[in-house]
C-alpha cells in the first residue's frame, strides 16, 4: 500500500493535482518536524514560494509553521524538571511559601576559594529563598576569610564550621563527601529540614525560590543538557565504584548545586564517601572525582526534583541559552578565560 494514497488518484483537473502535490509536501514537512521533536502549528504567514509556482494564493491552503521545541517540565520517571518562570514553579513556590521551613545552604571554603565568600553570601542574601529561614554553613580552614562579617536579613544566620586544611583540589574532592556527612549528622540534622550544597565560586544572579525544594534535588550539568547519552562523562572503568554501565543513566548532574531533605542528603553523602574511600584504598581515582560518585548515586536513587541549567550556568560555548541565569559559576568563567588567553599566546 502506498504511504500517501492520495497521490495515486486518477488524473483529474490540473487544480486537483496541484492541491495533491501541496498536501504531499506539507505532510512530509509535518513528519520532519515531529521527528525533530517539534510541534506544528497552523499559521497565516506568507505562503511558501511553491504556492506561487503552482498558481495558488494563500487562501487556497493554510501554511504550516514550526513552533519552538517544548521545554520539558518532567523527567522520564515523573519528577518535576524545574524552570523558574513556569506556572508549575509558581505553584510550588505558593505551596511551600505557606509553610515555615528551615533551610541550610552549605559551602566549603579552603585556600584561594576564600576570595569568593563575600560575593557568594551577598548574592544569596538577595536571591536565595528570600523570606525563608536560612542558615549558611561555611566549612573553612580559615574563619578570618569571613571578615568583615556580612549583614544578614531577618531569620538568616551564618555558622562557621572549622575544618583541617586540605591542600590540592583532588584531595579536597575526595574529602568533601566525608565532611558533608559529618556536618549533616551534627549539627545540621537538628537545625534545618533541607540542606543544599553549593560550590562557593558561584554568584546568585536571579531569584532561586521554593520551587527548588524536594526530597532529593539534583541539577543538570549545563554543558551536557540536551546531549546524547554517549556524551556523558560517566566513569567507565569497571574497577571504580563509580562505574556506570552503557545502559544506565538518564541525565548527567553537576556537583555545583544539589540538596534535599537532611535525611536524604545524609544518605547521599554517606554512600558517596564510602564509595570514594573504597576506591582510594584500591588506588583508583574516578575521572570526574566527586561528581562521578554523585552521578552513580543519583542513577541508583533518582532525584525527586531536577533543576534545569538555569540553576547552574557558566559562560561556555556548550552551555545552552536559558532565559534566566539564576546561579552562575565564577570559577568556571575564570577557567574559560584563562584557557582563551593560553590559546591566544600559543597562536
Amino acid at each position: 500500500m502506498a504511504l500517501f494514497p492520495f497521490c495515486k488518484t486518477p488524473a483529474g483537473p490540473v487544480r486537483v493535482r496541484r492541491i495533491q502535490l501541496v498536501l504531499y509536501c506539507l505532510l512530509l514537512s509535518l513528519i520532519i518536524y515531529f521527528l525533530n521533536g517539534r510541534k506544528a502549528a497552523v499559521s497565516v504567514e506568507s505562503p511558501h514560494p511553491i504556492f506561487h509556482a503552482l498558481g495558488m494564493d494563500r487562501t487556497d491552503m493554510p501554511v504550516i509553521k514550526a513552533t519552538a521545541p517544548q521545554t520539558p517540565l518532567e523527567t522520564p520517571w515523573g519528577a518535576p524538571l524545574v524552570w523558574g518562570d513556569t506556572q508549575k514553579s509558581a505553584r510550588r513556590r505558593a505551596k511551600f511559601a505557606q509553610e515555615e521551613i528551615r533551610i541550610g545552604l552549605l559551602a566549603l571554603v579552603v585556600g584561594t576559594y576564600a576570595q569568593y565568600v563575600q560575593r557568594f553570601l551577598s548574592s544569596a542574601e538577595i536571591h536565595f529563598l528570600p523570606g525563608q529561614m536560612v542558615t549558611y554553613y561555611i566549612l573553612t580552614d580559615n574563619p578570618r576569610t569571613l571578615d568583615p562579617p556580612i549583614e544578614l536579613g531577618p531569620e538568616r544566620q551564618l555558622k562557621v564550621v572549622p575544618v583541617a586544611e586540605l591542600p590540592g583540589w583532588e584531595r579536597l574532592a575526595r574529602r568533601r563527601m566525608v565532611l558533608l556527612a559529618d556536618v549533616i549528622k551534627h549539627p545540621i540534622s537538628s537545625e534545618v529540614e533541607y540542606i543544599f550544597c553549593a560550590d562557593i565560586d558561584q554568584e546568585f544572579m536571579a531569584p532561586v525560590g521554593e520551587e527548588i525544594l524536594g526530597d532529593l534535588v539534583a541539577t543538570l550539568h549545563p554543558e551536557l543538557y540536551g546531549m546524547p547519552r554517549n556524551a556523558f562523562p560517566y566513569e567507565i572503568e569497571e574497577v571504580s565504584s563509580a562505574c556506570v554501565e552503557e545502559d544506565e543513566g538518564d541525565y548527567y548532574y553537576t556537583s555545583e548545586l544539589y540538596g534535599g531533605l537532611v535525611s536524604e542528603m545524609y544518605s547521599l553523602a554517606r554512600a558517596c564517601s564510602l564509595l570514594i574511600l573504597q576506591d582510594q584504598a584500591n588506588g583508583v581515582v574516578a575521572r570526574g572525582l566527586e561528581e562521578s560518585y554523585l552521578n552513580r548515586y543519583l542513577i541508583d536513587n533518582r532525584p525527586t526534583c531536577v533543576l534545569s541549567p538555569e540553576y547552574s550556568w557558566w559562560d561556555s560555548a556548550l552551555a545552552p541559552d536559558v532565559r534566566v541565569q539564576r546561579l552562575v559559576s565564577l570559577g568556571r568563567k575564570c577557567e574559560a578565560y584563562d584557557k582563551q588567553k593560553e590559546n591566544q599566546c600559543k597562536m
